[in-house]
């Protein structure tokens, strides 16, 4: 006789009940507890929890989350004073103010702080980006936070996963995550819990031939079918059983994509990015709605992946297929993995949209995972981007943005590795060359009015670039060598005149510097290394002429406030402290000239740097292309989208036999105006959605 498995022993409150006694399986093992006996340990009903005692749940239990341990303000202020940057600069610090002078001189105070004032200044904007960063993430996150059906007062309600307490009853579907550990109370079915990738969407199955042509025919334009069946209960009752269900008629459904997905398909193509429609429907309904959205009907069946292109498909191997197909249909969630794993093999960067579980593995896998709206919690998991907004649309607002962030961060590292080129390079030549004793202090100024300038550039405006773009360190250092030895050169020489010639003061009459560490040469250095060199920005965030390219007004209120800063600085400051004397305005108008003789050349170099880095080629006829590429980037892409559309038309202009046969004689027949909707003027307008985009 089998021994009887003994019940959980409730006692007491379960309000005197630990969190650790709950999760003590000697004590009180939950999942092999009877029903009954769970529901009177958690004191809970079929109702659920009531609102007043699920808020003294939490005090007791706490929230249903991890605790994240908040990172100290104070500690992380002190980590932007924690690299080589600002070590170099504590060492200047420590040598101001114990080694500096040395042979009995007092500590030169002005010096330790100014350089520690500055230290603080640089870590106080740090600090202040990063909190600010932080907080946004926050802010993002919490929008994101995973949510669950849930039965508090008698009702069920959407809350955070957070707000769950011990003895709440919840409520999940096909791919949500579980938000909490729990007891399985009901179930419509089987149940599979986070065991393996969930299979998708089912194939047809085969019945009698007549009713597949019907249902193919269906498909090929475009429209699912739906089966009307009846069924006759002899007993009446509405749950009695009947004799079997007898199949009355099919009905046409057609499931039309959203009306932004024609636009956002057109767009994603005039920015580069080829699209492909990966589908669990027919073959046919993929092609048709290929055909309606412009994508061509260049598709295949799932099997292909397996067995090899089909014959007469004109392609040699799978990889070359899946690369110029327009689409895949009858797939499962490990062909959409197949499909992506491919595609990363030859290179290419990956984007894929899903909404589903079986969406998962793909948004996993690929470069960029984007679940779409009402997606599951799966594929959220599973994502990179989530969007909150319907539609595909947001996905190419998302590339147009990521492709101006890139811009200005090409911006940003090629202007900040000239800078720093350019101080570093030429100053050492000053060094070696004339003796030059350039005070630290000052170059400190030079580096915060930098950053302050170049903080802006985040906010800039920028015209994204109408191709995929791709990191180049070999050209944005080319650039910034280029540019910082130019700038060097423009110092060096400026040094070379005034020491070495009377030209400033024959034609300007000012007066000739003998002493290289005369503090007014020293001011005028400075203001021609601070001015010329924030003045680079606007190089570097063109590709045409600087002027052609509007920037933004915070980038420029900020270029004017530094330029103000510097020029003032030059013209009065008498510090003793940092070895600089006022320069007047007369050196100061001349340092001024002196930098717009040497700025204007620079658009030039990039021209000629531009010239270096463009594609070439031997074929005349091609050297032409390339070097219109830029502007012929658009009317290209209308002429491509526009082949694609007539390569459509041409096949949906065939006999509307089908349409007779299912409205009858009288059937309203298409307009040609509709099968024309793709017209030559929507398609240059969509290709030219990027030039007309300057935000």
């Amino acid at each position: 006789m089998a021994e009887e498995q003994p019940h959980a022993k409730i006692t007491g409150d379960f309000h005197n009940i630990t969190v650790e006694e709950l999760y003590d399986k000697e004590k009180y093992d939950l999942s092999t507890m009877e029903q009954q006996d769970v529901m009177q340990l958690l004191q809970t009903q079929p109702e659920g929890l009531t609102t007043a005692e699920a808020e003294k749940r939490t005090e007791k239990f706490g929230r249903n989350k991890l605790e994240t341990k908040d990172v100290n303000p104070f500690f992380q202020f002190l980590g932007f004073m924690w690299n080589p940057l600002s070590w170099v600069m504590e060492a200047a610090a420590i040598v101001a103010i114990a080694l500096s002078n040395g042979f009995g001189k007092p500590p030169d105070y002005p010096d330790f702080i100014g350089i520690v004032l500055l230290l603080l200044a640089n870590a106080t904007i740090g600090f202040l980006e990063e909190r600010q960063a932080g907080n946004a993430v926050k802010a993002l996150m919490a929008s994101l936070a995973p949510e669950c059906k849930v039965k508090r007062d008698g009702e069920w309600k959407t809350m955070e996963a957070a707000e769950l307490v011990p003895g709440d009853i919840i409520s999940v579907k096909l791919g949500d995550v579980i938000p909490a550990d729990g007891r399985l109370l009901s179930a419509h079915g089987d149940v599979s819990i986070d065991q393996a990738a969930l299979t998708g969407e089912s194939l047809p199955v085969a019945t009698i031939k007549a009713l597949n042509d019907d249902v193919d025919e269906f498909a090929r334009r475009g429209l699912r079918a739906l089966a009307v069946a009846i069924d006759e209960i002899p007993s009446g009752e509405v749950g009695g059983e009947g004799i079997g269900f007898k199949l009355v008629g099919l009905l046409p459904i057609y499931d039309p994509p959203r009306s932004d997905t024609k636009e956002t398909i057109d767009r994603s193509l005039a920015l580069g990015v080829a699209v492909k429609m990966i589908t669990g429907d027919q073959l046919a309904i993929a092609k048709e709605t290929g055909r309606r959205l412009g994508m061509g009907d260049n598709m295949f069946l799932s099997k292909t992946l397996k067995e090899g292109p089909p014959a007469g498909s004109g392609y040699t191997d799978v990889d070359q297929m899946v690369l110029h197909a327009d689409g895949f249909a009858g797939v499962y969630p490990e062909h959409k993995y197949e499909i992506v794993e491919r595609l990363q093999n030859m290179g290419y960067m990956v984007a894929m949209t899903g909404d589903g579980v079986n969406d998962a593995p793909a948004l996993s896998k690929a470069n960029v995972g984007v679940a779409v709206a009402d997606a599951s919690d799966a594929a959220r998991s599973a994502a990179d981007i989530v969007l909150t907004a319907p539609g595909l649309s947001t996905i190419v607002e998302a590339i147009i943005g990521s492709r101006q962030i890139f811009q200005r961060m090409r911006n940003y590292s090629i202007y900040t590795c000239s800078v720093t080129i350019r101080v570093v390079v030429g100053f050492s030549i000053l060094i070696w060359a004339f003796q030059f004793d350039f005070p630290p202090f000052m170059i400190l100024i030079i580096a915060i009015l930098n950053d302050g300038t170049i903080m802006t550039i985040s906010k800039d405006r920028v015209k994204p670039s109408p191709f995929p773009d791709a990191w180049n360190l070999k050209e944005i250092f080319s650039y910034a060598i280029v540019y910082g030895l130019y700038l060097t050169a423009s110092t060096v020489a400026f040094v070379a005149v005034a020491l070495k010639t009377s030209f400033f003061q024959s034609k300007f009459g000012i007066q000739t510097f003998t002493d290289p560490n005369d503090y007014v040469l020293h001011s005028a250095v400075y203001l021609q290394v601070s001015t010329i060199s924030q003045a680079l920005i606007f190089i570097t965030r063109s590709r045409g002429w600087f002027f052609t390219e509007r920037p933004s007004i915070l980038l420029v209120i900020s270029f004017i406030i530094a330029q103000l800063v510097a020029m003032f600085i030059s013209v009065y400051a008498n510090w003793g402290f940092t070895s600089i004397q006022g320069t007047g305005w007369s050196i100061a108008g001349i340092v001024w000239i002196w930098n717009f003789v040497w700025f204007a050349p620079m658009d030039l170099i990039k021209f000629a740097m531009q010239r270096v880095f463009e594609p070439r080629t031997n074929n005349p006829e091609d050297a032409k292309a390339v070097a219109s590429r830029r502007a012929s980037q658009v009317s290209g892409t209308s002429g491509r989208l526009y082949a694609n559309r007539t390569r459509s038309l041409r096949s949906m202009e065939r006999p509307q036999n089908f349409a007779n046969k299912i409205m009858g004689k009288s059937g309203k027949k298409m307009d040609p105006k509709e099968m024309r909707r793709f017209s030559s003027v929507q398609t240059s307008h969509a290709a030219q959605v990027l030039g007309g985009n300057n935000s």
